[in-house]
């Protein structure tokens, strides 16, 4: 497995896994983790355009109420828009390289080395960098650019996994094993250090 202190950042992309008015559907919204996450994510969108380095969206499609891809929350959230030639990839797999031309399109940029960040947080997400890991890829794993909800068990009614502790949780495993576990304003300064971006007011710390 390629680390980040072996690849560098230039030859970056940054992933936005799902980041989907889908999810808005329900109950569970109201609980999701980390109120910063369009904050978080839309500054590392601005810093990797601002560095010149590929962009990819995805949008996740399968039988759950919100996701078929003819439904009208299927659609990325409001505060992102992508760019012409940044592609958005419809996937029906947790991880992002199997059901998309992801893999080609980064081999065709010369692609890396990847940040992970997106919903939710210890599935698509989670899969996504574990896979690019073992595809020989570095992996930044934002977590506080990535969100979920609680889990319930299926086996006992009424218990659920909180979203601390599925944070905690993804990661531990990924951390030093599939990853480098890395904030979102510390990846933006690590983008500014390229020479390429100057000052950029980030709003994320």
């Amino acid at each position: 497995m390629l680390t980040s202190d072996a690849v560098p950042l230039s030859e970056s992309a940054l992933l936005v896994v799902d980041a989907q008015d889908s999810f808005t559907l329900g109950p569970r919204w109201a609980r999701r983790s980390n109120p910063a996450f369009e904050t978080n994510v839309a500054a590392l969108v601005d810093a990797y355009r601002a560095a010149g380095l590929p962009v990819f969206f995805f949008l996740h499609t399968d039988g759950d109420p919100g996701f078929a891809t003819d439904g009208p929350l299927f659609r990325l959230m409001p505060f992102l828009t992508p760019r012409a030639e940044e592609p958005v990839l419809v996937k029906d797999t947790r991880n992002c390289f199997t059901s998309t031309t992801l893999q080609p399109r980064l081999l065709a940029l010369g692609v890396r080395r990847l940040a992970v960040t997106g919903i939710q947080t210890e599935q698509c997400c989670e899969t996504t960098a574990r896979v690019a890991a073992d595809l020989g890829y570095a992996v930044d794993f934002v977590a506080d650019a990535t969100m979920t909800f609680p889990i319930p068990n299926p086996d006992a009614p009424g218990e659920e996994l909180g979203v601390e502790a599925v944070v905690e949780r993804t990661v531990y495993a990924l951390r030093g094993r599939f990853a480098r576990v890395v904030r979102a304003g510390d990846l933006v300064r690590e983008l500014a250090a390229l020479g390429t971006l100057g000052a950029l007011g980030t709003g994320v710390a």
